[in-house]
């Protein structure tokens, strides 16, 4: 069964690399009394995620967070090396929060994994973005596989 609007976020673990090394970040943690925009995709250093999806959010993050959200995150079914490394690699800095889900446990629980098995990826993140204020799905946007475009940054900030 798939998220949808007016649900709670599910109870998981996800990583994200710091200075010392990897550390857990709970979906609890992560989304208790914050407005929160999640956006995940299938995987990092990929051209559309690398190319468009990511430096969207980074170039209109302070639009965003002038919107009232919190934190704005970056979903993606690899280990935290990879995603600390594709932040830097993207020059993230502190505007997007990059969150490994390393056995897909969040986006299974989600409903919005994506198998690529067929074409040696394995199992992977859908392409979406949501807004979730306290831990409930106010908006989620989808993409149909293989497009870029209601999961934009601009299409969040028409959003909020």
């Amino acid at each position: 069964m798939t998220i949808d609007v007016g649900d709670r976020i599910p109870e998981a673990t996800l990583a994200h690399m710091t200075e010392s090394g990897p550390e857990a970040v709970s979906t609890g943690e992560l989304f208790k009394g914050k407005k929160v925009v999640l956006f995940a995709l299938p995987g990092a250093f990929t051209p559309t995620c690398s190319a468009k999806h990511v430096p969207g959010f980074v170039q209109k993050a302070d639009e965003i967070k002038a919107k009232g959200v919190d934190t704005i995150a970056c979903l993606s079914v690899n280990d935290p090396f990879v995603m600390g490394a594709w932040g830097k690699d993207q020059g993230v800095g502190d505007k997007v929060l990059m969150l490994a889900d390393g056995s897909a446990g969040l986006t299974k629980a989600l409903g919005l994994e994506l198998d690529l098995t067929e074409r040696g990826f394995g199992l992977r993140s859908d392409r979406y973005a949501m807004i979730v204020d306290d831990g409930v799905v106010t908006m989620l946007n989808r993409e149909e596989p293989g497009a870029f475009d209601v999961s934009s940054a601009e299409a969040v900030l028409k959003a909020l």
